[in-house]
């Protein structure tokens, strides 16, 4: 994937995906009994999921990321090993398996462990999340995407953009036994930072999937006081005006929002 798309993927953290509060502090023999159950219960696994895909695609298609596995496995210095990872990541995400680029980012963010590195595998993977058809596919994702972000977290507990990609991940594919976790954690970020524009953006994102098209406005028209250029809030609103039936506020801000985003 080339710097460009990397920044792409990066740049979607801020404006679709999103994190929540400070990890909680386990110690590390705990935090790796933890981790090893949640593996142990992932719906399928890496080795799964590219066994399937390579049994829908053409030799052609393989043999490139064939050779890049076998480049990364043979490796001996990190180094090696992250060029080889990352390039893997950029070509199963062209392939259209964002699960599997998902998994070679997150190898890669393990190599690297910046909060850079991790948000862009939690991206990848809610990614995954929001294409997939498949529940163990999005199970697999969702539980991966939330460690990832929960590290960039770790790294920068100050960085609202990882507590928004957090708390969005788990709106996109809701515990069953906590439907409603997403929401809260956007609801209680909001109260700490009410001029939050991605916060605000993210809440008003939410009310137009669920028809709340009064109360999207309401969130959206409070993030554009304070940026008013901001693309993103200009595209929500416009699909928020148009959900209320405002045809010409509607047709005011896509305008803008197709300025802003050239």
């Amino acid at each position: 994937m080339t710097k460009l798309q990397w920044a792409v993927i990066l740049s979607a953290v801020a404006l679709f995906f999103l994190l929540y509060f400070g990890c909680e502090r386990t110690p590390p023999d705990i935090a790796a009994l933890e981790e090893t159950r949640g593996l142990s219960a992932e719906a399928t696994t890496p080795d799964a999921l590219m066994d399937a895909a390579k049994a829908e695609l053409q030799a052609a298609q393989v043999a490139p990321v064939e050779a890049l596995r076998q480049e990364a496995e043979s490796a001996m210095q990190d180094s090696a090993k992250a060029a080889a990872y990352q390039s893997l990541s950029s070509e199963w995400y062209k392939l259209g398996y964002p699960a599997i680029a998902g998994y070679y980012a997150e190898e890669l963010a393990g190599i690297r462990n910046t909060e850079e590195s991790w948000s862009i595998a939690g991206t990848t993977y809610s990614i995954c999340i929001q294409r997939s058809g498949e529940e163990k596919v999005r199970s697999f994702c969702t539980g991966r995407a939330v460690r990832a972000f929960e590290n960039a977290i770790s790294l920068n507990p100050e960085n609202t953009a990882h507590r928004v990609n957090l708390a969005l991940t788990y709106t996109s594919n809701p515990p069953p036994d906590n439907p409603m976790k997403g929401v809260l954690m956007l609801r209680e970020l909001n109260q700490d930072e009410p001029d939050n524009v991605l916060v605000l953006n993210a809440l008003g994102r939410l009310s137009i999937k669920t028809g709340q098209y009064d109360k999207a406005v309401e969130r959206l028209e409070a993030a554009l006081q304070n940026e008013p250029d901001n693309a993103n809030t200009n595209c929500l609103l416009a699909q928020a005006y148009e959900g209320k039936g405002n045809t010409g506020k509607a047709q005011e801000y896509a305008e803008k929002c197709r300025s802003l985003s050239q």
